[in-house]
């Protein structure tokens, strides 16, 4: 098999067994969903399913490289305007921030942000949900409303 970038890093926000039932009792995979950026402004959410957990991984790795989207960023490290996104029953707003305030973000959106190549922003989610795949996904969703002609282009 042929190896992805090294330049991809990734991070594990959620790991699971589920389980379906067949005629004998059950039978256990893994579920991973993983966050894979490049610290440049490329940012994708993957889920994959499996056997055993490497399996699940390099699927959700695959996956996210795939639905990976392109996030514009600031001369700051940050995103131009304040955008808030919503999947399923999460929302999320993400507010830009000033040169040296840091990312002030919990849970999957920290990480989200974090693999984007964003260094100052805010964010909050504003949903009651706890559920760390649907508030990366939000991430996601709020990223994908950001409109690049306000960003600076970098090389």
């Amino acid at each position: 098999m042929n190896q992805e970038p090294p330049e991809f890093a990734q991070k594990m926000i959620d790991l699971r067994r589920v389980a379906r039932v067949v005629a004998g009792g059950r039978r256990f995979n893994f579920r991973a969903t993983v966050v894979v950026g490049n610290r440049k402004g490329e940012v994708g959410v993957g889920m994959g399913k499996g056997a055993d957990t490497s399996i699940a991984m390099q699927k959700a790795f695959r996956n996210a490289r795939k639905d990976a989207i392109r996030v514009p960023l600031t001369q700051a490290n940050s995103i131009p305007h304040m955008v808030e996104g919503k999947f399923a029953s999460a929302e999320v707003l993400i507010r830009p921030a000033a040169e040296g305030h840091g990312l002030v973000a919990g849970s999957s959106v920290r990480a989200v942000l974090d693999l984007a190549g964003v260094r100052n922003a805010s964010a909050k989610i504003l949903s009651h949900t706890k559920n760390k795949v649907t508030n990366a996904e939000a991430a996601i969703a709020a990223l994908m409303l950001l409109q690049s002609n306000h960003a600076v282009k970098r090389t």
